[in-house]
Protein backbone atom coordinates (compact mmCIF):
# COMPACT_ATOMS: atom_id res chain seq x y z
CA UNK A 1 0.00 0.00 0.00
CA UNK A 2 2.61 2.46 1.04
CA UNK A 3 4.35 2.10 -2.62
CA UNK A 4 1.22 2.48 -4.16
CA UNK A 5 0.20 5.80 -1.68
CA UNK A 6 4.09 7.21 -2.85
CA UNK A 7 3.94 6.69 -6.51
CA UNK A 8 -0.11 8.49 -6.28
CA UNK A 9 1.66 11.16 -4.25
CA UNK A 10 4.23 11.56 -7.09
CA UNK A 11 1.72 11.95 -9.62
CA UNK A 12 -0.01 14.55 -7.88
CA UNK A 13 3.06 16.31 -7.36
CA UNK A 14 4.28 16.56 -10.40
CA UNK A 15 0.88 17.89 -11.68
CA UNK A 16 0.51 20.31 -9.42
CA UNK A 17 4.12 21.61 -10.24
CA UNK A 18 3.15 21.56 -13.67
CA UNK A 19 0.01 23.86 -12.87
CA UNK A 20 2.30 26.08 -11.41
CA UNK A 21 4.91 25.56 -14.03
CA UNK A 22 2.20 26.41 -16.75
CA UNK A 23 0.69 29.37 -14.39
CA UNK A 24 3.95 31.37 -14.21
CA UNK A 25 3.56 31.71 -18.29
CA UNK A 26 -0.31 33.74 -17.76
CA UNK A 27 -0.64 34.58 -14.48
CA UNK A 28 -3.57 37.13 -15.80
CA UNK A 29 -5.57 34.16 -17.75
CA UNK A 30 -5.20 31.44 -15.01
CA UNK A 31 -6.62 34.31 -12.59
CA UNK A 32 -9.13 35.12 -14.67
CA UNK A 33 -10.43 31.48 -14.83
CA UNK A 34 -9.43 30.94 -11.55
CA UNK A 35 -12.42 33.40 -10.84
CA UNK A 36 -14.83 31.27 -12.00
CA UNK A 37 -14.71 28.56 -9.26
CA UNK A 38 -16.92 28.34 -6.53
CA UNK A 39 -14.21 28.47 -3.40
CA UNK A 40 -16.87 28.21 -0.87
CA UNK A 41 -18.33 24.77 -2.12
CA UNK A 42 -14.48 23.81 -2.36
CA UNK A 43 -14.11 24.83 0.93
CA UNK A 44 -17.30 23.02 2.02
CA UNK A 45 -15.78 19.91 0.33
CA UNK A 46 -12.88 20.19 2.29
CA UNK A 47 -14.28 20.10 5.33
CA UNK A 48 -16.21 17.02 4.32
CA UNK A 49 -13.41 15.15 3.18
CA UNK A 50 -11.12 16.28 6.18
CA UNK A 51 -13.88 15.12 8.12
CA UNK A 52 -14.08 12.19 6.54
CA UNK A 53 -10.76 11.19 7.37
CA UNK A 54 -10.86 11.95 10.82
CA UNK A 55 -14.42 9.18 11.11
CA UNK A 56 -11.65 6.76 9.54
CA UNK A 57 -8.59 7.53 11.90
CA UNK A 58 -11.34 6.55 14.54
CA UNK A 59 -12.33 3.54 12.62
CA UNK A 60 -8.29 2.60 12.88
CA UNK A 61 -9.02 2.54 16.55
CA UNK A 62 -12.03 1.47 17.11
CA UNK A 63 -10.56 -1.97 15.14
CA UNK A 64 -7.75 -1.90 17.14
CA UNK A 65 -9.83 -2.20 20.05
CA UNK A 66 -11.97 -4.78 18.38
CA UNK A 67 -14.97 -2.88 18.44
CA UNK A 68 -16.10 -4.36 14.64
CA UNK A 69 -19.35 -2.48 14.87
CA UNK A 70 -18.30 0.88 15.52
CA UNK A 71 -15.57 0.43 13.28
CA UNK A 72 -17.94 -0.56 9.99
CA UNK A 73 -19.93 2.46 11.38
CA UNK A 74 -16.82 4.74 10.69
CA UNK A 75 -16.12 3.40 8.05
CA UNK A 76 -19.67 3.90 6.44
CA UNK A 77 -19.47 7.40 7.75
CA UNK A 78 -16.10 8.36 6.27
CA UNK A 79 -17.28 6.53 2.49
CA UNK A 80 -20.49 8.57 3.30
CA UNK A 81 -18.95 11.98 2.70
CA UNK A 82 -16.91 10.25 0.42
CA UNK A 83 -20.24 10.32 -1.94
CA UNK A 84 -21.07 13.71 -0.40
CA UNK A 85 -17.62 15.04 -1.57
CA UNK A 86 -18.44 13.33 -4.97
CA UNK A 87 -21.96 14.95 -5.01
CA UNK A 88 -20.34 18.07 -4.54
CA UNK A 89 -17.56 17.82 -7.19
CA UNK A 90 -20.38 16.13 -9.71
CA UNK A 91 -22.47 19.42 -9.65
CA UNK A 92 -19.44 21.51 -9.66
CA UNK A 93 -18.48 20.16 -12.93
CA UNK A 94 -22.17 19.92 -14.22
CA UNK A 95 -22.14 23.87 -13.70
CA UNK A 96 -18.74 24.22 -15.63
CA UNK A 97 -20.01 22.38 -18.49
CA UNK A 98 -22.99 24.02 -18.69
CA UNK A 99 -21.47 27.33 -19.13
CA UNK A 100 -18.91 25.35 -21.75
CA UNK A 101 -15.87 25.35 -20.02
CA UNK A 102 -13.91 22.75 -20.68
CA UNK A 103 -10.29 20.96 -21.03
CA UNK A 104 -10.17 23.26 -24.42
CA UNK A 105 -11.24 26.78 -22.70
CA UNK A 106 -7.93 27.66 -21.15
CA UNK A 107 -4.72 26.04 -19.67
CA UNK A 108 -6.19 26.33 -16.27
CA UNK A 109 -9.15 24.37 -16.81
CA UNK A 110 -7.10 21.55 -18.64
CA UNK A 111 -5.38 21.02 -15.36
CA UNK A 112 -8.28 21.86 -13.02
CA UNK A 113 -10.43 19.11 -14.70
CA UNK A 114 -7.37 16.80 -15.17
CA UNK A 115 -5.98 17.16 -11.17
CA UNK A 116 -9.67 17.26 -9.51
CA UNK A 117 -11.28 14.71 -12.19
CA UNK A 118 -7.86 12.18 -10.83
CA UNK A 119 -8.30 13.10 -7.81
CA UNK A 120 -12.40 12.61 -7.75
CA UNK A 121 -11.53 8.95 -8.77
CA UNK A 122 -9.06 8.24 -6.19
CA UNK A 123 -12.10 9.07 -3.91
CA UNK A 124 -14.22 6.40 -5.70
CA UNK A 125 -11.49 3.68 -4.90
CA UNK A 126 -11.04 5.01 -1.67
CA UNK A 127 -14.69 4.47 -0.99
CA UNK A 128 -14.53 1.00 -2.50
CA UNK A 129 -11.31 0.26 -0.60
CA UNK A 130 -13.36 1.68 3.03
CA UNK A 131 -16.25 -0.79 2.05
CA UNK A 132 -13.87 -3.91 1.60
CA UNK A 133 -11.93 -3.09 4.64
CA UNK A 134 -15.15 -2.75 6.62
CA UNK A 135 -16.27 -5.88 5.34
CA UNK A 136 -13.21 -7.63 6.25
CA UNK A 137 -12.88 -5.89 9.52
CA UNK A 138 -9.49 -6.76 10.90
CA UNK A 139 -7.16 -3.78 12.76
CA UNK A 140 -4.94 -4.33 10.03
CA UNK A 141 -7.20 -3.71 7.08
CA UNK A 142 -8.31 -1.20 8.42
CA UNK A 143 -5.08 0.56 9.15
CA UNK A 144 -4.02 0.25 5.51
CA UNK A 145 -7.19 0.97 3.58
CA UNK A 146 -7.85 4.03 5.31
CA UNK A 147 -4.13 4.89 4.71
CA UNK A 148 -5.12 5.30 1.38
CA UNK A 149 -7.95 7.49 2.51
CA UNK A 150 -5.72 9.49 4.26
CA UNK A 151 -3.39 10.00 1.20
CA UNK A 152 -7.12 11.29 -0.55
CA UNK A 153 -7.28 13.44 2.15
CA UNK A 154 -4.00 15.18 1.95
CA UNK A 155 -3.79 15.06 -1.95
CA UNK A 156 -7.41 17.46 -1.67
CA UNK A 157 -5.45 19.46 1.14
CA UNK A 158 -2.58 20.46 -1.69
CA UNK A 159 -5.17 20.90 -4.44
CA UNK A 160 -7.42 23.12 -2.51
CA UNK A 161 -5.31 25.73 -1.97
CA UNK A 162 -3.16 25.74 -5.42
CA UNK A 163 -6.46 25.49 -7.29
CA UNK A 164 -9.14 27.48 -5.49
CA UNK A 165 -7.41 30.11 -3.71
CA UNK A 166 -3.54 31.00 -5.29
CA UNK A 167 -3.97 34.36 -6.18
Amino acid sequence: MWVLIVSELLVFGAGLLAFLSVRLTDPQGFAEAQSHLHRTGAGINTVVLVTSGWFAALAVRAAAARRVARSRMLLAGAAALGFAFLWIKGLEFAEKAAAGISTETHPFWTFYYLLTGFHALHVVAGIVILALVGWRCTAHNVEVGTSFWHMVDLVWVLLFPIIYLLG
